[in-house]
């Protein structure tokens, strides 16, 4: 799968509710607290193309090798942000994720990319994608 233009369509989305504890002490929502909304949508995503079930059946998942966060804006609570996410790459072991957070004027807010490898935590070594996971993921 090629890198998908930044027009592509981000098919899995995730709506949070931002919480007063992820504020800091200067009253916005503290930068680390992005990394736990990205995470958030990560796993929403592998729920969405099965690759959580196989986990329990196989113990092959992913293992996060790097992430980066672009902030844009600051996000206040109260407010409700939603975390769209889309594949950016598959190659033969690592897929590439791009979330965006968008906050409830539905204005951007950050950015992030994401590397994943898959594993076999059983062999502890990166195995290829395989064919059904890769299908699931271009069916999205």
């Amino acid at each position: 799968m090629e890198k998908a233009p930044d027009t592509y369509r981000f098919p899995v989305k995730l709506q949070l509710r931002l919480d007063w504890s992820e504020m800091d002490l200067f009253g916005h929502i503290n930068n680390v607290m992005y990394f736990k909304f990205i995470q958030a949508s990560r796993v929403n995503y592998w729920e969405h193309v099965g690759l959580m079930r196989d986990y329990y059946k196989d113990k092959i998942g992913p293992i996060l090798v790097s992430t980066g966060c672009q902030f844009s804006k600051p996000l206040f609570y109260p407010d409700n942000i939603v975390i769209e996410v889309r594949v950016e790459f598959i190659k033969t072991t690592s897929i590439g994720l791009h979330h965006r957070i968008s906050n409830g004027k539905n204005e951007l807010v950050a950015e992030a990319h994401d590397v994943i490898v898959l594993y076999n935590f059983i062999k502890n070594e990166k195995v290829p994608i395989p064919a059904e996971l890769r299908a699931a993921i271009e069916k999205l």
